[in-house]
């Protein structure tokens, strides 16, 4: 018989696919012996059960009934009892951190008569058992019975006017209940449940509904958090931090989520409940001014932070309470952090001897090595600061100031850099935020919902900048000295630094990327991604090439890392100036003309060959012949015809007016293209290969590699290739000559492919516009943002790799390819070269490299290495 719930005593950090992270974190912390108040965990099982039949699982509501009344027992109190209440929160726990996106529901219990007995509990404290009794009907009327939380804030916001919330009194709380309570009234047309075991049933079927929230789905979607996962829902004994001074709560890390350095991080509130800390609606304290208030609560705090990070092996968050001078923990998950904590930190790791090297190599990641490499502000230009607050998530942004999230997304989608200003961000804000080149709050610290899901996201953010005056209202903030910025002007935010800056700044490369191009490490960050990058490339078995047009560009790779050249395009050398070249052969009237057409462009052609292969001295370079269709290379057939009809054009323009006209395709990216072309214009494939084949003579180790383009059948390749191949043997020069398998015939008949190619280089770019039917150009403006919002793809498939589709296709043509010729090199030469998860799909089907942009090739050299250990680790198991 299935179980669907857990008692804390029984679960542990490894069980986080059922109990959710949460969950199995207190379950751990539990087992550690540390202080954890008593619960007991429904299974993300059991959710996904709800969300598919639309009902709890049999025997769930039975199980729940038993751990209840077990922890009544152990607490010598029942739920909402009146006179000495059992109060419990209610919150969600997916397997991956999902902070502010699903439903929690705290003090869960109060009714009428539990609210006196919650205060009898207080020694007579009232106002704190008001307080809790309002901030239940608050939580459970918006997240539970789904009204607009704004009635309630406006309701609080009237009664408190100036005031902070900890300045109420019992009686105006009392008050705010029977206000709160005729909201409910009014927006459900039913009375606020006052049956505990109701309250505590409805906010369990909350939590279940929130996985499927707007705000969940579009975190999934910006994290790649598989849709199917479910939650668990978490049923904790509460405890409170709002009894009055002598409570608090507070979040803490190991170490400083921002930077990595190792030290006390945190913040803390006195006579306050947790969602204050979170929601940023109180400026909090420093962890460290803990120690004054309450110096037993805080030695306890760092034996246990010290306890948990040697535990976890990793920088821990942690989420905790004091209830009058007793310290319990809420909560902790390994922390999430900027991309240069993670690399700092795992080599810190290491040097404590807490973790190996190689393991360090598998706690970074290629995006957030990516994010290293964004521009930081130039330091030596001259900026006018107006405020500083938190460096809650380090990067340069820059862009217009809006003050809303649909704002936001609506600029952005223009084509606008935005910075989002808030006085506070709420999980509601996510689509603005996501949209928003960096985010700027006047409240909060580093563990608010700003920081804590921009760091997530790699997303710039300034927390706290208290200097400033936000008004929503009228879409302006004001700085000091009389400073007024309005929604559109441009500010610049440091996140690296906390600081604001009126206007933009200019940005220059960042330490990391002035390290990739030949600096010596000299400061801790540089240092660490030194040691992870050489340990990945010590280990990994993928080579990393570079898509490289120009010695420019083969030269920066070179620097990056790069091995070789796996996709050098001809087409972009037909452009510009050599237009009219291209012009003079399509307008070739016989053999001699297209001859002379060809001889003026291939010293062009050599040349540009000889200053790519000393660019990259002696590594392999794989050439693709010419490849998009002949319209790109001619006037514009509607241009023209215009010109000719005004009476503008000359004969020239007439003449190649009727060349264009007779070349016309409805559908030019499907029609006379690559090796189509090559066959259908005699020589000027083979004028390319003398080309590349005479400036390989004239660099010493030069490695050429013929690719042949857009190969659908074997005969096509077979043509080439013995034209190919008798010019080479003519000039005496070695190359290997193989085709990229981008349509999906190519990649089904591989084995017969492979018997006239040395090599396959996967264009996937174009194998995923045929293999599933569209065009790039056309469609991601159309439809691919609806697509990701109804789950069709859970990421663009031309940014990451479809492994079901396209995938299948790369697989069989490695199997059938190698099986028809053993040697057969095999690489990718698509931009999914350097995308993180691509890199590990090309590891795993066999192949020998992958090749992308130059300023990709650190992130790819990463992932292979990722990508090796990753291989280890799933064959030890």
């Amino acid at each position: 018989m299935a179980k669907y719930v857990y008692d804390f005593t029984e679960g542990n950090k490894d069980l986080k696919d059922l109990l959710g992270g949460k969950g199995a974190n207190l379950a751990e912390m539990t087992n550690l012996g540390l202080p954890v108040p008593p619960g007991f965990t429904i299974t993300s099982e059991a959710c996904r059960h709800y969300l598919a039949e639309g009902a709890v699982p049999d025997g769930l509501e039975r199980e729940v009934a038993e751990h209840l009344t077990a922890m009544e027992k152990r607490m010598g109190k029942t739920l909402g009892q009146a006179d000495d209440p059992l109060l419990v929160s209610v919150r969600s726990g997916a397997k991956f951190s999902m902070p502010g996106m699903m439903e929690t529901v705290l003090n869960i219990g109060l009714n009428d008569e539990s609210v006196h007995g919650l205060a009898k509990q207080a020694g007579g404290n009232d106002r704190f058992a008001w307080d809790s009794y309002r901030r239940l009907i608050q939580m459970f009327g918006k997240t539970v019975l789904d009204i607009d939380g704004e009635l309630f804030e406006h309701a609080l916001e009237s009664l408190k006017g100036d005031r902070q919330d900890t300045d109420l009194g019992a009686a105006e709380l009392q008050g705010l209940v029977e206000t709160f309570k005729g909201i409910v009234r009014d927006e459900t047309g039913k009375d606020f449940p006052a049956d505990p075991r109701e309250q505590m049933r409805l906010a369990v079927m909350a939590v279940f509904d929130s996985w499927n929230a707007p705000r969940a789905i579009l975190y999934r979607r910006q994290e790649r958090i598989p849709a199917d996962l479910g939650t668990a829902v978490n049923i904790v004994a509460m405890v409170f931090g709002n009894v009055g001074n002598d409570s608090g709560t507070g979040v803490a890390f190991t170490r400083d989520p921002g930077s990595g350095q190792q030290g006390i991080y945190g913040d803390y509130l006195q006579n306050a409940q947790g969602e204050d800390v979170v929601a940023g609606i109180r400026n909090t304290i420093p962890l460290q001014e803990l120690e004054r208030l309450d110096k037993s609560s805080y030695d306890e705090l760092l034996r246990i932070m010290e306890t948990l990070e040697n535990h976890y092996r990793d920088l821990c968050d942690i989420e905790f309470t004091i209830e009058r001078g007793k310290l319990w923990m809420l909560q902790t998950r390994v922390g999430k952090r900027t991309a240069a904590a993670a690399f700092c930190i795992a080599t810190q790791l290491v040097d404590q001897g807490l973790i190996t090297l190689d393991e360090a190599v598998t706690r970074v990641t290629g995006d957030q090595l990516a994010q290293l490499m964004f521009p930081r502000f130039d330091s030596g230009t001259e900026k006018k600061k107006i405020a500083k607050g938190m460096n809650a998530s380090p990067g340069a942004a820059v862009g217009k100031v809006v003050f809303s999230s649909a704002r936001a997304v609506e600029l952005a989608g223009q084509g606008e850099d935005v910075i989002l200003v808030r006085r506070e961000t709420n999980p509601d804000d996510l689509s603005g935020m996501i949209a928003a080149r960096g985010i700027l709050t006047s409240r909060g610290g580093k563990t608010s919902h700003a920081a804590v899901v921009a760091r997530g996201m790699g997303k710039t953010c300034v927390c706290g900048a208290e200097e400033l005056e936000v008004s929503i209202g009228e879409r302006r903030f004001t700085a000091p000295g009389d400073i007024v910025v309005n929604e559109g002007d441009l500010i610049s935010i440091d996140g690296t630094t906390g600081e604001v800056f009126l206007g933009e700044v200019p940005v220059v490369d960042s330490a990391v990327v002035e390290y990739f191009e030949g600096r010596e490490p000299d400061d801790d960050l540089v240092r660490a991604v030194d040691r992870i990058m050489r340990r990945a490339d010590e280990v990994r078995r993928l080579g990393v090439r570079a898509n490289a047009d120009t010695p420019d560009d083969a030269a920066r790779a070179r620097r990056f890392g790069g091995e070789g050249i796996g996709l050098c395009r001809t087409e972009h050398m037909f452009l510009g100036e050599r237009r009219q070249l291209v012009e003079d052969l399509v307008l070739a009237s016989g053999e001699e003309e297209r001859q002379a057409a060809l001889d003026a462009l291939e010293p062009l052609q050599k040349a540009d060959f000889v200053g790519i292969f000393q660019a990259m001295e002696g590594q392999p370079v794989t050439v693709r012949l010419i490849d998009p269709p002949l319209h790109e290379f001619l006037p514009d057939l509607t241009d023209l015809s215009v010109k000719v009809a005004t009476g503008d054009g000359n004969d020239k323009d007439r003449k190649l007016l009727g060349a264009v006209k007779r070349l016309h395709e409805q559908n030019p990216m499907l029609g006379l293209r690559g090796v189509r072309l090559g066959l259908v214009i005699p020589g000027l494939f083979a004028m390319q290969v003398r080309a590349i084949a005479q400036a390989a003579k004239e660099v010493p180790g030069a490695k050429p590699e013929i690719m042949i383009p857009l190969v659908s059948a074997v005969q096509e390749l077979e043509a080439v290739r013995e034209e190919a191949a008798g010019i080479l043997a003519d000039l005496g020069v070695e190359a290997l000559i193989g085709t990229m398998i981008e349509t999906p015939r190519a990649a089904l008949t591989a084995g017969q492919v492979a018997e006239a190619a040395q090599f396959f280089s996967f264009g996937t770019n174009d194998l995923t516009q045929m293999t599933w039917g569209f065009s790039r150009d056309d469609v991601e403006a159309a439809f691919f943002s609806r697509y990701l919002e109804l789950g069709m793809f859970g990421v663009s498939p031309f940014e990451t790799l479809d492994r079901d589709g396209v995938g299948r296709l790369v697989t069989i043509a490695v199997e059938e390819g190698r099986a028809a010729r053993p040697d057969l090199k095999l690489g990718i030469c698509g931009e999914h070269g350097g995308d993180p998860d691509s890199v590990h799909f090309c590891h795993q089907a066999g192949l020998d490299y992958v090749s992308c942009s130059p300023f990709r090739i650190p992130v790819a050299r990463l992932e292979a290495g990722r990508a090796a250990f990753a291989e280890c680790d799933s064959d030890t198991r």
